[in-house]
This record gives C-alpha cells, sequence and structure tokens, in this order.
C-alpha cells in the first residue's frame, strides 16, 4: 500500500491508525524498516479504503444495490443483474465478494460451468474478546503456540485491540472459553499474552467457526474473481488481506498489458503459492493441536515442519536472526524462511500450561 495508495495509509493514520514494527525490540539494523507496518481494526481500514475510492476519478460507487445475477452473451459473462431489474454490461466483470461469494450459483444459473474448485475444513475455531484503554506492551509473538491451542493477540487503532484463542472444533472441554469468566481464568495462565485482558471490554466472548481454506479456479471468459473470492484462508496467519491486495495488483498488471486471459495463469503462478504454503502449515498446525488435546505426539513425516517449529522456537528464546527470518515470513515478504535452526526438539517455548493444567483451569472457573 506504500508503493500502491499511500494516500489511504494517511487516512489511517489520521483516523487513528498504530504505527508498528514488528522487529522493534530487536537491536536495530536498516533492513528492519520492511518491517514496519499501520494497524488498524477492519472497519477503520474499509472507511480508508471508501473515502480513497469515493475520490478516485473515473470510479462510480453504488451503494445500497444488490447484485442478483449475471447477465451472459453465448458462452460468457457481458454483466450483472441488478435487484431493482437493471442491468450493468462489461467488458470484465469483477468478483470481490469475499468468501461468501455467489459467483459458483450465478454461473450454474447462467448455464455456465462453476469454478472448479478445493475446499477443505479448517477445524478451527476462535474465541475472541475486544478490548479499549491502554494497549498492552508486545512482549511476543502476536501468533503464539501453545500445547493444544493458539493466542492470538491483535493491536489496533484508537487504543483498541482484540485478543483470543485458537482451539480445535473437536476439543469440547475447551468449548467452555464462551464463558466470559472461563475466558479469563484460563488467558490469565500465560504470563505474556495475560496483560491482553485488561481496558474496557467492547465485547463478550465473540466465536467464530466454520472456516475453510478454499481455492476457485475461474475460466469462465468475461468474469474473474479476487482475494478470498478467488483463495481464502485460515485468518490466524493473517494473510488474506495482503493476499488480496497482491492479487489485485496483479489483475490491474495483465489487464494494462493487455492480456486479461492471462490472469489464470498469473494467478497460479504468483499467489497459489502463497496458499499452498498457508494451507500446509494450517494441516499441520491442526493436526498437532488434535494430537495434544489426544495425548500424543505429533510427529508427521516432513522434515519442513520441523524445521518451521524450529525456526519458531529460536525467534520465541530471542535469536534475532531468526527473529526477523520469522517476521519476514509471516509477513509475506519472502516464502522460504532466510535462516536454517537446528532443531532442539523444543515444541512451546513460551510459558504456559500443560494440557492437564489447563483442563484444571477451566474446570476450576466453570
Amino acid at each position: 500500500m506504500s508503493a500502491e495508495l499511500p494516500s489511504v495509509l494517511d487516512r489511517l493514520a489520521a483516523a487513528g491508525g498504530v504505527r508498528f514494527n514488528f522487529a522493534a525490540a530487536l537491536p536495530p539494523v536498516p533492513s528492519d524498516s520492511r518491517f514496519e507496518t499501520l494497524t488498524a481494526r477492519r472497519p477503520i481500514l474499509e472507511a480508508a479504503l471508501a473515502a480513497e475510492a469515493a475520490e478516485t476519478p473515473g470510479l462510480t460507487l453504488r451503494r445500497g444495490v444488490t447484485v442478483t445475477g449475471l447477465v451472459t452473451q453465448g458462452d460468457r459473462v457481458a454483466g450483472v443483474r441488478l435487484g431493482d431489474g437493471d442491468k450493468l454490461l462489461a467488458d470484465l466483470v469483477v468478483d470481490c465478494g469475499g468468501r461468501r461469494s455467489a459467483l459458483p450459483s450465478w454461473l450454474e444459473a447462467a448455464g455456465l460451468p462453476a469454478p472448479a474448485e478445493e475446499r477443505d475444513d479448517a477445524g478451527f475455531v476462535y474465541y475472541m474478546r475486544h478490548f479499549q484503554g491502554e494497549r498492552p506492551e508486545v512482549r511476543g509473538p502476536l501468533l503464539q503456540y501453545h500445547d493444544s491451542l493458539s493466542i492470538l493477540t491483535l493491536p489496533g487503532d484508537n487504543n483498541t485491540w482484540a485478543v483470543g484463542f485458537v482451539t480445535s472444533t473437536r476439543d469440547k472441554p475447551l468449548r467452555a472459553l464462551r464463558d466470559p469468566a472461563v475466558w479469563s481464568a484460563v488467558l490469565a495462565q500465560y504470563p505474556i499474552a495475560a496483560p491482553w485482558d485488561s481496558g474496557t471490554p467492547l465485547t463478550g466472548v465473540e466465536v467464530m467457526g466454520g472456516l475453510v481454506d478454499r481455492w476457485r479456479r475461474v475460466t469462465t471468459p468475461g468474469v474473474v474473481a479476487v482475494g478470498d473470492a478467488a483463495c481464502c484462508t485460515n485468518p490466524s496467519v493473517g494473510r488474506g488481506a495482503t493476499m488480496g491486495l497482491l492479487h489485485a495488483q496483479l489483475l490491474r498488471d495483465v489487464l494494462r498489458a493487455g492480456l486479461p486471459a492471462s490472469f489464470t495463469d498469473h494467478t497460479a503462478a504468483e499467489i497459489e503459492p502463497w496458499y499452498r504454503a498457508t494451507v500446509w502449515f494450517d494441516r499441520h498446525r491442526i493436526a498437532e493441536v488434535d494430537a495434544d488435546v489426544n495425548g500424543i505426539p505429533y510427529e508427521p513425516d516432513d522434515p519442513d515442519w520441523f524445521g518451521a517449529r524450529a525456526l519458531y522456537a529460536a525467534a520465541a528464546a530471542g535469536d534475532a536472526e531468526a527473529t526477523r527470518a520469522q517476521i519476514a515470513t509471516a509477513s509475506m515478504l519472502t516464502l522460504t524462511p532466510e535462516v536454517k535452526v537446528p532443531d532442539k526438539g523444543i515444541r512451546y517455548p513460551l510459558p504456559g500450561p500443560t494440557r492437564p493444567e489447563l483442563l484444571a483451569t477451566v474446570d476450576a472457573a466453570a
């Protein structure tokens, strides 16, 4: 965005967005500037983008207008049908309808082939709370891995933040985290994350499940899908917005080159590797969490998984080189880790309870 939409970042900062550098706790080096970011809640970011769009010459926004289907011409899409009966004709329809996009059903209703789709239940459920007040100090990775669960901490704009647990949908005892008292009692057992349960609660415990990893390949002429409408992943690693922006930039570039038919191939070459890497990690992590729940070791026949876990453990222990490599991968600056570290067999380097201790805390607070 700093290269393509810098004025949006200016709007975001003016609206209370917080500048943040993931490498701030490390001895500084010049390359750390690549880790600078601006953090805000989604409504604030979307408001900044909407304001920019409203002032962009040649772009017309029509709010409160429902798209109900497609206009076709032979075997191609030629526009969209609106809820008021009107039609909008176009050389190209761009579906930015998100992970709940209706494009497949619209194509089928028009007698055109639906996109080829890969779909897999991610297997995670989130128990999140939002707060406002004096934002806690970031003392560790924003996504923290522990025995049988993960903890997600998200700094926001205007002295707000979110924190929550990421568990397996199959972990029945931890469904008690829906209760704010249980939620707080459990978070208190994790020293690095515990300070995030402070300030004024803006919500109770919000539960989010039913998440899927999905890849769609749209081949019908006249229509393309961008961002989550084309590929969506488990949100804990925070790649969805970046993948969407990169995908939109890619579409812009192929249209400028006059090669719209090449968009599918370019998507496969430039976006799909990130999707595959994210799904790879999700599948390993949910299998590891489920193994923790069942009290058995998780030992897959995949050396890359142990390499990823070793890098995380070294970063959590304060190794500066490993930390920078971990941040670069998490921030989508590089697909392949910049360094490798020896696997010392440390699965969960951050302080926190064992599974029996976790369940005892849940039982005591319920």
